[in-house]
This record gives C-alpha cells, sequence and structure tokens, in this order.
C-alpha cells in the first residue's frame, strides 16, 4: 500500500474556503478507484498548513487520479489560495 502525505499551505484568510472545498470532495477522492481513504490534517502551531494524507493500492492508482478530471479540476479550485509551494512524499510502510 503506498500512501501519499501532501502539505499544502495556504492564505491565511483562505483556510476555511479550503476546508469547504476539501469536505465537499473528500467523498469522491476516497471513492476513486484504489483510494483506501483520505483524511485531512492541520498543523497544530500554524493553522494556514494543512496535510492530506491519503492511502492507494498502487502507485498506479495515485497517477490515475493525479490525472483525472477530478484531480484537475479541484486543484484549479485551490491552487490560487497557495501561500507557499505544495510539498508531496509517497512513503510506504514496513
Amino acid at each position: 500500500m503506498l500512501i501519499r502525505i501532501v502539505k499544502l499551505t495556504f492564505a491565511a484568510e483562505r483556510t476555511a474556503d479550503f476546508i469547504n472545498a476539501f469536505n465537499e470532495r473528500k467523498h469522491l477522492i476516497g471513492g476513486f478507484e484504489g483510494c483506501n481513504g483520505v483524511e485531512l490534517l492541520r498543523d497544530i502551531n500554524n493553522p494556514n498548513i494543512f496535510f492530506t494524507y491519503s492511502q492507494w493500492d498502487t502507485p498506479e492508482h495515485l497517477e490515475a487520479y493525479r490525472i483525472s478530471e477530478l484531480f484537475n479540476s479541484t486543484w484549479a479550485v485551490v491552487k490560487p489560495w497557495f501561500a507557499g509551494k505544495p510539498e508531496a512524499w509517497s512513503v510506504e510502510t514496513q
């Protein structure tokens, strides 16, 4: 199983917008083929920093999501709200 962690930093005035956008799409992302769940985490020291934590059956499933219309339409909504460059890691449990 592949775990994808993405760090997202938003402008302070856009954090509520991001939370709403994520919550509107969470069930769609979690229901994407090969996805075994997605969570939103918030940094306790900097409320403008969020992490998405998703679990995928294979790297191919993650890549299919990353080139999907769902990903592209979601990214188009949230990208203007960024206050920093997103960072991403793909990891696996040992």
